[in-house]
């Protein structure tokens, strides 16, 4: 049977990407995206709940967003799960699930003072036609991201 693992975040950076590079000499930019749910109640109570997601870059898409994206940009993050698995030297196994980017796009940068700029010259879509495979980077993000 065939299976699905997509997705597709519109939402508020929430810090500055952070640009490293992992021991194989790979580009990689890490970031938060805020998104927001909306519901209301059958007593009619409007309730709102945040999610903060973790993205991953890689490569020139990696290098793209640590140039271009800001925390408090409104952005369009496609691609897919995944979720790194790693032993600390005290033994403790941590876990980190991630949207790994394959598309992006800028709807709204900030200005300095906070207003945003309109989206039709700053909408720049941006894609990664492949990331690297996940078991060649496996041990290389874990190193790079560990301390």
């Amino acid at each position: 049977m065939r299976t699905v693992n997509k997705v597709i975040l519109i939402g508020n950076l929430t810090r500055d990407p952070e640009l490293k590079e992992t021991q194989g000499g790979q580009k990689i930019a890490t970031f938060g995206v805020a998104t927001n749910r909306e519901w209301v109640t059958s007593n009619a109570e409007k309730h709102e709940s945040a999610e903060f997601t973790e993205c991953v870059a890689w490569s020139r898409l990696a290098e793209i967003c640590a140039n271009l994206l800001k925390k408090g940009n409104l952005v369009y993050v496609e691609g897919y799960l995944k979720t790194r698995v790693w032993d600390l030297p005290d033994g403790t196994r941590k876990h980190r699930t991630e949207v790994v980017v394959e598309d992006m796009i800028i709807l709204e940068k900030k200005k300095n003072g906070g207003s945003a700029l309109g989206a039709t010259e700053e909408m720049l879509p941006v894609s990664e036609e492949s990331a690297p495979a996940a078991d060649a980077v496996s041990a290389d993000i874990d190193a790079t991201f560990e301390g």
